[in-house]
């Protein structure tokens, strides 16, 4: 097991080695990049061309991306892990979920060496990824967002409910993460006949529900993001942590919103009822759950490509 310091908590030994068998000859470069907080940000790169840094979701890292990674070649493709998980080193959550995904977000693009980005997030990425756009719109070029909860219309799925419920949450954490556990939780969010495409995926999320630093990472943000009462609310999320309408009103970038039409944080209406309030914003709705990339992975690659060369052409 690795040593870990006095400040920080280090990931378990079979973290590193999964991620070291997945990337391994997928053509993919490791980046370690650190922070001006002096937290350790790991991330993957694949491509050339224009820079697109991925956020990742709650709960995986940003390898699980891969399959939609593989046929990014003419983008470099930037896919981080945030804080805690994945191989990324935790940090301290700021007074608000808001300040800590502006400030890391800040932080990391200083750590790229960009002054400003096209971003693009899954799930809880996507929502950090439009927490930074309306925060510091001089730095985002162009935003994509691939189902994020707490916009208007979402709402949280059932594994996130619970997680959120007190007593019900602690005991989930310390339930031991399966393959059949990665399953079921895929088919709760519409990716039952798609996960098993991809079994290095299945070993990736095992992996990292048995990490007990992404583990407590996850527990964090789901406490942040979801009520006490989610069971008995409509949509589950913490009021104060909602997006408004107003606030989507006020997204400055290009937007791209990519969703699954049986996603249950947000279906197509949802889908088509956001991209009506953000100014410039385009919308592709495909078959599939709350990773689509999972099962469409050219498709969704085709779609990415073309708007960041579209958004990058304006852009020069």
């Amino acid at each position: 097991m690795r040593q870990q310091s006095t400040d920080r908590l280090a990931h378990p030994d079979e973290v590193h080695q999964i991620h070291a068998r997945i990337t391994s000859g997928a053509g993919l470069d490791a980046l370690s990049l650190r922070t001006a907080d002096g937290a350790s940000v790991h991330a993957i790169v694949i491509g050339t061309g224009p820079p697109v840094v991925l956020i990742h979701g709650s709960g995986s890292p940003g390898l699980f991306w891969l399959p939609v990674l593989k046929e990014l070649e003419t983008i470099r493709a930037i896919a981080v892990d945030r804080p805690g998980f994945g191989l990324s080193d935790p940090i301290a959550a700021a007074a608000t979920p808001t300040e800590t995904a502006v400030g890391w977000i800040e932080r990391l693009l200083d750590a790229l060496e960009l002054r400003a980005a096209i971003l693009v997030g899954h799930s809880m990425g996507g929502l950090w990824s439009l927490r930074f756009a309306l925060a510091r719109p001089e730095r985002v070029t162009g935003l994509g967002i691939f189902g994020a909860p707490s916009l208007p219309g979402t709402q949280a799925p059932l594994p996130f409910r619970l997680m959120g419920t007190p007593g019900v949450g602690a005991l989930i954490s310390r339930q031991r993460e399966t393959p059949k556990s990665v399953r079921q939780f895929a088919k709760m969010v519409g990716e039952g006949d798609t996960i098993g495409v991809h079994p290095d995926m299945v070993d990736l999320l095992v992996a990292a529900g048995n990490d007990p630093v992404s583990v407590r990472a996850l527990h964090e943000e789901v406490h942040a993001l979801i009520s006490p009462a989610a069971l008995l609310s409509r949509t589950g999320f913490r009021r104060r942590a909602c997006i408004t309408d107003a606030d989507l009103r006020g997204v400055t970038a290009p937007t791209l919103l990519v969703g699954g039409d049986h996603d249950p944080v947000g279906g197509g209406d949802v889908a088509r009822r956001i991209q009506s309030l953000i100014p410039h914003a385009e919308l592709n709705v495909l078959d599939g759950g709350h990773a689509p990339w999972l099962g469409q992975p050219k498709q969704v690659a085709s779609i990415l490509v073309d708007w960041v060369q579209r958004v990058d052409g304006d852009r020069t």
